[in-house]
């Protein structure tokens, strides 16, 4: 009798930590890894100095959110926007900058693409996921998605950077499996510098004195239930 593949909801997280090391790698030219193991944890949560959460919902719902140090956020948008041929005169230097928080934000949305697609190529799955939110906190703020899921699982992974900076990816989905019944080809899996390089030629560069603040969906916070 045929033994029927099965993904869990660990080999979800780990597809997703694939996305973020492989995007923000390609993106920046330096590496960005993630830890072996695994953390469980009981919520999620924004803390300082940079967080970033994304909703996705489809064929299974889920919460993503990403919490920098101003180290790590700074980092990562400075390798990034000097390989997009700014020069170093007129990067940001503090990170509660919003150009900082646009450049986080394009990234996460990256990453969240790039995870969305293994998802539909390698579980035949369709998620959608919403804007990426990214917030400068001096203040740790609990996020939940308990009421749209009947068994939540939450888990927490380390990443460094190339200059050893940290941050955290936390995801909350409910505990699911796949099971694969029938053999199936998959589509070619696009390359990540491919993803990069399309939306680097849609995007600009932040201009400088950008005096927009970063907006807040409050619909969205009310019914995460902050």
């Amino acid at each position: 009798m045929k033994k029927n593949k099965v993904i869990t909801t660990d080999d979800i997280l780990l597809k997703l930590c694939q996305s973020f090391s492989g995007v923000l790698s390609a993106a920046t030219g330096s590496p960005v890894s993630y830890s072996a193991m695994v953390q469980k944890i009981n919520k999620t949560s924004l803390k300082p100095d940079i967080g970033c959460f994304v909703l996705f919902d489809g064929g299974f719902t889920g919460l993503v959110v990403t919490n920098f140090s101003h180290q790590a956020a700074l980092e990562l948008y400075q390798s990034y926007m000097l390989k997009m041929g700014m020069s170093a005169e007129e990067l940001a230097i503090h990170h509660s900058s919003d150009e900082v928080a646009d450049v986080l934000g394009e990234l996460m949305n990256q990453v969240v693409g790039d995870f969305t697609g293994k998802i539909r190529r390698e579980l035949q799955v369709s998620i959608t996921q919403n804007q990426p939110k990214m917030l400068a906190l001096n203040k740790q703020v609990l996020l939940s998605v308990d009421t749209n899921l009947d068994r939540p699982q939450a888990r927490r992974v380390s990443f460094t950077t190339e200059k050893n900076n940290i941050f955290y990816l936390e995801l909350a989905m409910d505990r699911t499996e796949f099971i694969q019944l029938e053999e199936f080809d998959q589509h070619e899996e696009c390359d990540p510098d491919q993803i990069i390089a399309a939306a680097q030629s849609h995007s600009h560069i932040p201009q400088k004195n950008t005096t927009a603040p970063v907006e807040v969906d409050l619909d969205l916070l009310d019914e995460l239930g902050i």
